[in-house]
């Protein structure tokens, strides 16, 4: 082995990991909107893979692959961030589906099926799910960011900046606290749901209710959280009620300022350390 170049080792040790960056972008593409691009995602981990051979220390101790799984999820990561949260024609989908449902919830008294949403709206139920699934994916892939990571999995030299760095950690306070204001029920099927995993049917026999509504709950879920975001984090994005002295539009409304009052920068700050990661209890 001695006459073996280190550009050498480097390659080999590259080629034998290609598999690990398939196997990543997959696990990513999972989890986020069917727009996204696996061909953007691949070159980014590759990259991050090559550049994670040049900077592999054998000496630390750490396997390579550890190391370099660590790199090509933090380059992964960067590259969904580069990309909008969701596609514009997703967004306005979205809005427009949002406005039915509050006009309907309104006239209705109760959260209006798929298809009454489709009706009012002149489209097949199917569009509706198909714009309702990518938003999910969106927020899901949000909400990843507070799974808790292990040791194996940490990135020791975060690649963002530092100012790009506070924005993210405030981003997820955000996140953190628009969650711990939804009300009871829906709050327990996001933690239920995106936290614990927990199947469906076990978090609706925790609530006595069906499967079905646990599914309109999650949905309800999703679709405040992400207009109680944008809110806060980009107004012009934020979802018009559909009427403003309706009581629907009251509680949203009730809602998005207790996003606000639940903390400040600091204490946003303060749910993850300066690498992005989770804060230690």
């Amino acid at each position: 082995m001695s006459g073996v170049t280190p550009d050498r080792r480097r390659s080999d040790i590259v080629t034998e990991h290609m598999p690990l960056v398939g196997h990543l972008v997959r696990e990513t593409l999972a989890r986020v909107p069917a727009h996204v691009n696996r061909d953007d995602l691949m070159s980014a981990g590759y990259a991050a893979l090559v550049h994670a051979a040049r900077g592999f220390d054998h000496e630390r101790g750490v396997p390579f692959a550890r190391f370099a799984a660590a790199r090509v999820r933090g380059a992964l990561l960067d590259e969904l961030r580069g990309l909008d949260w969701a596609s514009r024609s997703v967004r306005q989908r979205a809005r427009r589906a949002d406005g039915a449902r509050q006009e309907l919830t309104s006239e209705l008294g109760r959260t209006p099926t798929v298809h009454e949403v489709a009706g009012r709206l002149g489209v097949a139920a199917e569009d509706i799910e198909s714009a309702d699934d990518d938003v999910k994916r969106a927020v899901v892939f949000s909400l990843q960011g507070f799974a808790t990571a292990s040791a194996d999995d940490m990135v020791t030299e975060p690649s963002a900046g530092p100012e790009e760095m506070l924005i993210r950690r405030e981003r997820l306070g955000y996140l953190r606290d628009a969650i711990e204001a939804l009300p009871e029920r829906l709050r327990a099927v996001v933690h239920g749901y995106f936290f614990d995993e927990r199947p469906m049917a076990r978090i609706a026999q925790d609530l006595g209710v069906t499967e079905s509504r646990v599914s309109q709950l999650r949905a309800e879920a999703l679709s405040l959280l992400r207009d109680g975001l944008n809110t806060h984090l980009e107004p012009s994005l934020a979802a018009q009620a559909a009427a403003k002295d309706g009581c629907v539009a009251r509680r949203r409304q009730a809602y998005y300022e207790q996003i606000g009052a639940r903390g400040t920068l600091r204490t946003r700050l303060a749910l993850t350390g300066p690498d992005g990661l989770p804060a230690a209890a």
